[in-house]
């Protein structure tokens, strides 16, 4: 059981795996802007490149959130955590890539295993803080 006001060690560890995605995330959309110097479609590449540092910055900022023991940041992380386990199993299915397939699926499921576990449900709901 938590103390009121402690963060289950659950959450930042969900939250420092979350991180990880996001720093992932910006370091695509920085292989991209290095990319672009030699694209043809420079504009294009550059445009993905943005769409890649919103979506990677929206993702730490979520696994930050969880670190720091916010709790709006939960949501966040379980949405960007599900999509990722779609694209786990495009990648393990029709891409054929069953290695990286299955360890994106198995990291996907850490971080939603770590996310529903008791603790951290409760101190989500906000059930072990005191009223002041």
């Amino acid at each position: 059981m938590t103390q009121p006001n402690q963060v289950p060690r659950e959450v930042r560890a969900a939250g420092a795996l979350t991180a990880v995605q996001g720093l992932a995330g910006l370091a695509f959309a920085v292989a991209l802007v290095v990319r672009s110097f030699d694209a043809e479609q420079a504009v294009g590449v550059l445009g993905e490149a943005v769409y890649f540092v919103v979506l990677g910055g929206g993702v730490l900022a979520a696994g930050i959130g969880l670190v720091l023991g916010k709790h709006w940041a939960r949501t966040p992380s379980i949405v960007v955590q599900l999509l990722l386990l779609g694209v786990a199993w495009y990648a393990y299915g029709p891409s054929g890539q069953q290695l990286y397939g299955a360890l994106l699926g198995l990291y996907v499921v850490v971080v939603i295993y770590l996310l529903f576990t008791n603790p951290v449900r409760r101190w989500a709901l906000g059930v072990d803080e005191t009223d002041e």
